[in-house]
């Protein structure tokens, strides 16, 4: 949620650091999946780790689009454009919230 807020504040024109937005390993989120979800991390055995980590990098392709569609001067257009990465953002909550059902019964 908080990534979908630091977006809407760029297309908005109040900057931020672009690190975090345009590069998956560089977000909070990114650094949990490398942690967590990869190489023999905690939750790495789920078979929804990895498509989270796939939708992961997907968020940040659309951040990348609708950053670049602001830095070209179509703010309009980003902003109009939001809607896939909102889908994006719902597909990984709704694969974490699967991942925390399946670890609660496995607990």
């Amino acid at each position: 949620m908080h990534f979908k807020s630091r977006v809407r504040s760029y297309l908005f024109g109040r900057g931020g650091e672009e690190g975090p937005l345009r590069d998956p390993e560089q977000c909070s989120l990114g650094h949990w999946i490398a942690e967590r979800l990869r190489h023999g991390g905690p939750y790495a055995h789920l078979p929804e780790a990895r498509q989270v980590d796939e939708q992961h990098v997907l968020i940040h392709q659309e951040a990348n689009r609708l950053m670049d569609m602001h830095q070209a001067g179509q703010t309009e257009e980003a902003m109009a454009g939001f809607g896939p990465l909102q889908v994006v953002a719902d597909e990984i909550v709704d694969l974490l919230r699967t991942m925390e059902a399946k670890l609660r019964r496995e607990a």
